[in-house]
């Protein structure tokens, strides 16, 4: 930063603030006669070092595919390490780097907070846009935004998506021994369920059961990350916990064997119930109402944009067609196939187009499913 010291014209101090010069003030008058030539004299320099300064900015910015060649790519995430978004992230820098031209260097870093929702307010108002940092939102961040606008700080349709690499319907489980086995007896008896936050599935869901089904779901927020909460459920803390059926099957699948299972799946949401969980009933299926399955339904989209990546806005449009390229190889690359495998990591790959056609129908839900949506959640306003 330059120091500039000295009484300015206004066009003098107009061109300092859009070049970033801090101005110190100095008493005096605008209209010295030889300060004027020397000013035109100054102004010239400095136009030439905003120039170069603008330039040398724009040379940090990959503008081709070999620009990547030397770089490291930082991807954010907002949860824990241990549940499917830190595995997912971590595999997605094994491999995306070889797909990318200059075969870039990736790393992962966590930014947990309010269910998620911190890692996307992050990446649209303060992340880099030079191509060199991404984003894996979380899923409910669209539905967050529908539900809450006023408590989001981001447009999730200004995200580019590159890519999802999988979906996901989520799953409210309960420990057997609290001896609630279906969605009927928790309409009797009050469950302490474990929460990371307001905008993640363990707070939407089992709200949403609570206010369209009467379940007696008392939930308890703070958690720090989905694998914390399955261990709060472990040891007894909180009797349930509402996750992706993904991170239940990643973290903790043995709970759901046997016909003395360690858990018990209550209630599901997405559109169809998962093939795994077929007697499960859907959320949307015990509502009869046509707002009430209006809302169920705009929850269920969390489950089509499970764990994916994105660009925070204003990321120069030229690399888009690269990284989305790059996404598209390295998720169906039999190395990734191969680790996801090991990583107890579902696959059901989508290109970002179609993502970002989803985000957009999202957004676009009708006044009436995003009231009732609401209502049910977070009660009347």
């Amino acid at each position: 930063m330059r120091l500039w010291y000295g009484k300015q014209s206004s066009f003098t101090r107009s061109l300092h603030n859009r070049l970033g010069v801090f101005i110190l003030s100095h008493t005096g008058s605008d209209e010295m006669g030889p300060y004027n030539v020397w000013e035109k004299n100054y102004m010239k320099r400095l136009i030439f070092a905003g120039l170069a300064a603008a330039a040398a900015v724009l040379v940090a910015v990959p503008t081709s595919a070999m620009d990547y060649s030397g770089k490291t790519i930082t991807v954010i995430f907002g949860y824990g390490t241990g549940g499917t978004y830190g595995k997912t992230t971590l595999l997605l820098t094994r491999h995306l780097g070889k797909f990318i031209p200059g075969n870039p260097t990736l790393i992962a870093k966590s930014m947990p907070g309010a269910g998620g929702l911190k890692s996307a307010n992050y990446a649209y108002n303060a992340m880099p846009k030079n191509g060199l940092y991404l984003l894996m939102p979380p899923d409910m961040s669209l539905v967050s935004q529908v539900l809450r606008p006023k408590k989001v700080k981001y447009d999730a349709k200004n995200f580019t998506w590159l890519g999802r690499v999988f979906g996901s319907n989520n799953l409210i489980a309960i420990r057997r021994d609290t001896k609630v086995l279906t969605f009927d007896m928790a309409k009797k008896s009050e469950v302490i369920m474990g929460s990371t936050g307001k905008g993640s599935p363990t707070f939407i869901i089992p709200s949403l059961a609570n206010g369209l089904l009467g379940t007696k779901f008392k939930i308890v927020s703070g958690y720090k990350g989905s694998a914390r909460t399955r261990q709060a459920m472990e040891q007894g803390e909180v009797r349930g916990v509402s996750l992706a059926w993904a991170a239940w099957k990643n973290g903790h699948p043995q709970w759901f064997r046997g016909d003395n299972s360690f858990a018990v799946p209550i209630l599901q949401s997405g559109f169809k119930r998962d093939p795994d969980l077929p007697n499960t009933p859907l959320i949307s299926e015990l509502v009869k109402d046509p707002n009430a399955k209006a809302a169920a339904d705009l929850i269920a989209t969390s489950s089509l944009i499970g764990r994916g990546l994105a660009l925070p806005p204003g990321t120069p449009k030229k690399l888009v067609p690269i990284l989305r390229e790059a996404f598209w190889k390295a998720v169906n690359s039999p190395g990734f196939i191969e680790d996801a495998k090991k990583s107890k990591l579902p696959l059901s790959p989508l290109k970002g187009a179609e993502i970002q056609k989803t985000v957009n129908e999202i957004l676009g839900m009708s006044p009436t499913a995003v009231k009732a949506a609401h209502t049910a959640i977070f009660g009347k306003k």
